[in-house]
């Protein structure tokens, strides 16, 4: 277990956040979802809006414009999205994707993987629903034919970008090792490297794979036992002069009904990911959590500082918490 002092963190707005009971990750998600049909997205998002709820979604923009992820380990947070916002513009896409798009402009708010909001003077986060683990994550691996102080070349898996700079940093500060990285296609496998390691995330990670390797990391549960923190791989984001309204509480509220709603999660997507019911519902109640608090808040200012000290994200960015007021 290592310490650090934390580099200097604002707070817009102040909350005490309760540990979610149930532990419930993007950067490092199952790839399959974004081929998933119209109408699996819809019934993700609960598009079937209802009177009530449609009466309930009052905000102060006419539209906001909204990245999500379709992903198992971000559907508790999107579950009846649409249903809390039907008047928004929700968009389903790559994490990848919705970070640049977020950085363009054309986004108000995405859930975006956690190093990019290190990376963006103007970004806040603006709700403690996030994907994240306090252990084992199961999604996100490291894959070494070589021992681990031993590798000099490096696949990355093509989806990832905190996941990427995760085990960059890893390997550099308990190892001392800065191997060559090259990207790995999001349609090849781990059978196309021939590079010394290669990292998966999502789906394909969840899988066992028939090579046999000289050592397997957990990312997840390796940051853990190193650091004693949780790590963040995804949250909401919005740039600091985009007015949310009541979005903010929305988010939090999906995020609330998802997490209620595991079982039945579980028991849509798993058939959708050649995993039995069984293990996708201990995916999203064992190895993931979802609420953002102050424990997860420490291990984000840790990565930042870390990714900072290599090179990962620029100096002088501050992390911006803008929690709702609604936040638990």
């Amino acid at each position: 277990m290592i310490g650090h002092a934390w580099p200097t963190t604002r707070s817009v707005t102040s909350h005490r956040h309760h540990e979610h009971a149930g532990l419930a990750l993007l950067d490092q998600l199952d790839l399959h979802a974004v081929n998933e049909s119209e109408t699996d997205a819809r019934q993700s998002l609960g598009e079937d809006a209802d009177t009530e709820d449609r009466e309930r979604a009052t905000r102060t923009l006419d539209t906001v414009r909204i990245g999500a992820v379709s992903y198992l380990n971000s559907k508790p947070l999107v579950e009846d999205l649409a249903r809390l916002l039907p008047a928004a513009d929700i968009r389903l896409d790559y994490p990848s994707r919705l970070a640049d798009d977020l950085a363009a402009g054309r986004l108000d708010v995405a859930l975006i993987p956690s190093v990019e909001c290190m990376r963006e003077p103007d970004y806040e986060i603006v709700s403690d629903a996030c994907v994240a683990t306090r252990g084992p994550v199961l999604s996100v691996k490291l894959y070494s034919r070589v021992p681990m102080g031993s590798i000099k070349t490096l696949s990355l898996d093509e989806g990832s970008r905190t996941s990427a700079a995760l085990t960059k940093i890893m390997l550099h500060e308990r190892f001392g090792v800065r191997p060559a990285c090259r990207p790995l296609p999001l349609e090849q496998s781990i059978e196309h490297s021939d590079a010394d390691a290669i990292l998966l995330i999502g789906d394909r990670a969840m899988h066992t794979p028939h090579e046999h390797f000289h050592a397997v990391w957990d990312l997840g549960e390796e940051w853990t036992h190193w650091t004693g923190l949780p790590f963040v791989f995804a949250m909401w984001v919005g740039r600091s002069d985009s007015p949310l309204g009541d979005v903010e509480h929305r988010l939090c509220e999906a995020r609330d009904r998802g997490v209620a709603r595991i079982p039945e999660i579980a028991q849509r997507e798993a058939p959708q990911l050649g995993v039995s019911v069984e293990k996708a519902k201990n995916y999203l109640t064992r190895n993931l959590h979802f609420r953002l608090g102050s424990a997860e808040q420490s291990g984000l200012r840790l990565f930042h500082e870390l990714a900072v000290q290599l090179g990962l994200a620029p100096e002088g960015i501050d992390l911006v918490f803008r929690h709702s007021t609604h936040s638990r």
